[in-house]
């Protein structure tokens, strides 16, 4: 829409914050740009995010301290697109961001509403910001920016795929966020992601946060050795605005197929179990 808007004046800035599933910088950079032809600068960033986040736990603190980390970056970037432009740079006024109604919603924007969690984009947004902020789908669910996708002309794969939060792994990692604990849920989410693909269930399902509990530990065997691992949970949801959502019923074959994988593959996790809430009373994310 923007770009519809203001043309070339738009550069689109991608934040690597080291906490993205794997191949998720490579699929945005390679995906969107072919598809929209707009401008992309990637900023890896991924040592300020983690350096800012070291020893957090609470999950309030760390949407509010990735919201202020992301403007950072994003004043950064701005410095280095002015230089670049050399006597023909300008300041650059205006951030957009793709922020959605829930996330007003669940950061106690809407009328009458608690603050559920503040959204990085929205509660979590520092008070000396000094671009002038543009949401275009500010007031839309989920499914109505989907159908103006399509209206677009947009590719299916982009329209339809599945949401991520931007605090990323960040909010699904209950405890420290290590770049050891970030690995340990890359490689579990990846096995999750190819096991769902391959089950043809990415249609059906709108969304499948998978969480690490790093602060849990339970006793196993694996091999003929004991082992002390991580729990990893599951979250297969259906919903059409994310205000309401349904827990999907995975059949026991691909369960079974993520479960034997999982704690074949990844040595540090030996117990799965999936997360079978609605929201309410659960939200779709565990942070």
């Amino acid at each position: 829409l923007v770009h519809r808007a203001v043309g070339d004046q738009l550069t689109c800035i991608f934040v690597d914050h080291g906490l993205l599933r794997a191949g998720e910088r490579e699929q945005v950079e390679r995906d969107y740009a072919a598809s929209s032809g707009v401008k992309i600068v990637t900023v890896d960033e991924s040592e300020r995010f983690l350096k800012a986040l070291a020893g957090v736990k609470d999950p309030e603190q760390k949407r509010k301290i990735i919201g202020r980390e992301f403007i950072r970056a994003f004043e950064d970037a701005q410095r280095a697109l002015v230089k670049e432009a050399g006597e023909a740079g300008e300041e650059i006024k205006f951030l957009v961001q793709g922020t959605l109604y829930p996330d007003v919603v669940e950061s106690g924007g809407g009328e009458g509403a608690a603050n559920i969690k503040s959204h990085h984009n929205v509660g979590g947004l520092p008070e000396d910001l000094s671009f002038e902020l543009i949401e275009p789908l500010r007031s839309l669910f989920k499914d109505e920016v989907r159908a103006l996708g399509t209206e677009l002309g947009l590719p299916e794969n982009l329209v339809w795929r599945q949401p991520f939060p931007g605090p990323g792994l960040g909010v699904r990692i209950l405890g420290e966020l290590t770049k050891e604990n970030l690995d340990i849920l890359r490689a579990a989410d990846l096995i999750v992601r190819e096991e769902l693909t391959a089950a043809g269930l990415d249609r059906q399902i709108w969304q499948c946060p998978v969480v690490l509990l790093a602060d849990v530990r339970s006793v196993g065997v694996q091999g003929d050795a004991r082992t002390y691992g991580h729990p990893i949970v599951i979250r297969p949801v259906v919903t059409e605005d994310a205000m309401t959502a349904d827990w999907f019923r995975l059949p026991y074959e691909v369960l079974e197929r993520i479960t034997n994988r999982i704690t074949g593959d990844v040595p540090e996790i030996n117990r799965v179990v999936l997360d079978c809430t609605s929201k309410p009373p659960g939200t779709i994310e565990w942070e």
